[in-house]
């Protein structure tokens, strides 16, 4: 697989999420004025939407900022999952957390999938709501004791599991554990309604408006790009990477990409949403379209910006799909970023201990569907007052010695790595060499720039150092961006801003005849 010249494949030349394709929302004006509100909510991805729906019923005054379009984010390119099976975690958490707190992990995503459910179901929200049983598997026998560690943790936790050998679908596997009544839907039909609710009890919400700071003097202000300001009681950072960062969680978080690729199947698929604990990791569940039922593949994680060729993974889950079921087509792809705590839990409450009333929603582990409802269930009754159960292990201020120092000094050294690579890494294009829709780091003016050439022949130049940190960015051909390694942060071909922590644009380069 090879990052240049034709590619002979069925995917769709344009990654395009299918909740984008399929749902359409409102247009929301952008903030152009000073205003207030009991909360203000940074952030319209499924935290930020189900904390201001919560909060609007309990009647308090709402403001909702999206520094893009909402829903356009994670949320939007999910294979979402509505489970509180993530992965083979469980006897992991109990080991760091100890067992009460791993049973309310548990608790804590159960709650809110079944919360999801009683809400489509009383609403009727026509959202393609379909309760599922939920597999991870393993593939190599040499991962079996870890599916036996794991189907005990279940036990010692009373979480309802059961061992699954055979698989129900013609997967390579060895073995895997069941855990039944969870569920699959299609995210933005359902967060349609919970924005639009809000809504209509008085949320306000607006687009296309990044925030730039957060000002704590007699009152709690936002400040936006624009130079406007929203004055708050309380403020929730549910920026997927927390735009206002007192506490350092850039140290604390690393961001994955992952891919999917949606496949019109020869072979019928028998059910179940399926996830392996392998590397590469391997993601099934089945998704409608156009009166007829597909398969969503998911997998090939890796760290944003590391990616190397990144079309190639979606060629590898071409492949895998290839094998496994057959291909009759393939009508979209795409992938998603999701940002990983130190200890694999969620950051939710308080941002920091001395910013009590500032809180922050980070860190899902790629199970947001589930994390991000909890989010908005747990910050809601934290500003109401109301005690919650669940809060205390996903508390931002805790810190577990094992693994938080370990992965603590891994995750920064490979961030000083990556920002010493950067800097004097050999850059492999000749401007010249780039051929249409094509991009590459090349040598312009004797400095390090970022290439871009259209399909028109268009050439865009942009400064490849990332302006959140400083490290470089690195050309992602499958989505046609430039992406940071170091932190996550994510620009198009133009210099704008996709995914934070970053806040300004790359510069845009002046082009001149070669």
């Amino acid at each position: 697989m090879s990052d240049n010249g034709p590619l002979k494949t069925n995917l769709p030349p344009a990654p395009e999420s299918l909740w984008r394709a399929a749902n359409t929302f409102d247009t929301y004006p952008k903030l152009t004025e000073d205003t207030t509100a009991d909360v203000a909510i940074i952030g319209a991805g499924i935290a930020g939407i189900t904390t201001a729906y919560l909060l609007a019923q309990s009647g308090l005054s709402v403001v909702l900022l999206e520094a893009g379009k909402v829903l356009d984010g994670t949320t939007g390119h999910t294979t979402a999952k509505v489970s509180a099976q993530h992965g083979m975690i469980f006897d992991e958490i109990m080991h760091h957390f100890g067992h009460e707190q791993a049973r309310m992990y548990y608790e804590g995503n159960a709650a809110a999938g079944d919360w999801m459910r009683k809400l489509v179901k009383e609403k009727q929200i026509e959202c393609q709501w379909a309760d599922e049983d939920a597999y991870v598997y393993i593939q190599s026998e040499d991962n079996i004791k870890k599916l036996e560690v794991e189907l005990t943790a279940y036990g010692k936790l009373g979480i309802p599991g059961e061992w699954a050998d055979p698989l129900p679908i013609p997967v390579p596997s060895r073995a895997g554990i069941r855990m039944p009544g969870q569920a699959r839907f299609d995210p933005l039909a359902y967060l349609h309604y919970l924005l639009t609710s809000a809504v209509k009890q008085g949320v306000r919400v607006y687009e296309h408006t990044t925030v730039t700071d957060v000002e704590e003097e007699a009152s709690l202000r936002i400040r936006t790009f624009g130079g406007s300001f929203v004055t708050a009681e309380h403020i929730v950072v549910a920026s997927h990477f927390p735009v206002y960062d007192p506490g350092f969680y850039f140290t604390r978080l690393h961001a994955e990409r992952s891919y999917a690729v949606m496949v019109e199947p020869e072979k019928p698929y028998a059910g179940g949403m399926y996830i392996s604990d392998d590397n590469p990791a391997r993601s099934l569940r089945a998704v409608m379209h156009n009166g007829k039922e597909h398969i969503l593949f998911g997998g090939e994680n890796h760290k944003t910006g590391q990616g190397i060729c990144t079309f190639g993974h979606y060629e590898r889950l071409e492949q895998y799909a290839a094998e496994t079921f057959g291909i009759r087509n393939i009508p979209f792809r795409w992938s998603a970023q999701d940002l990983i705590s130190i200890d694999k839990v969620p950051y939710i409450g308080p941002i920091t201990g001395r910013h009590e009333q500032i809180y922050v929603a980070t860190g899902f582990a790629k199970w947001g569907m589930t994390t991000g409802t909890m989010a908005g269930h747990l910050l809601a009754d934290r500003i109401t007052g109301r005690d919650n159960p669940h809060a205390d292990v996903f508390d931002p201020a805790r810190f577990k010695a094992d693994p938080g120092i370990k992965n603590f000094i891994v995750e920064n050294v490979n961030v000083a790595k990556e920002l010493i690579a950067g800097k004097v890494g050999i850059v492999h294009k000749n401007i010249n060499e780039l051929g249409s829709d094509e991009g590459a780091v090349v040598r312009y003016n004797g400095k390090r720039a970022g290439a871009y050439k259209d399909n028109s022949g268009k050439l865009f130049l942009v400064d490849t150092t990332c302006t959140h940190l400083g490290c470089e960015v690195e050309w992602n051909k499958g989505e046609r961006s430039w992406d940071c390694p170091c932190h996550g942060s994510r620009f198009n071909y133009e210099g704008h801003v996709i995914e934070g922590p970053a806040i300004e644009d790359l510069p845009l380069l002046d082009v001149q005849e070669q």
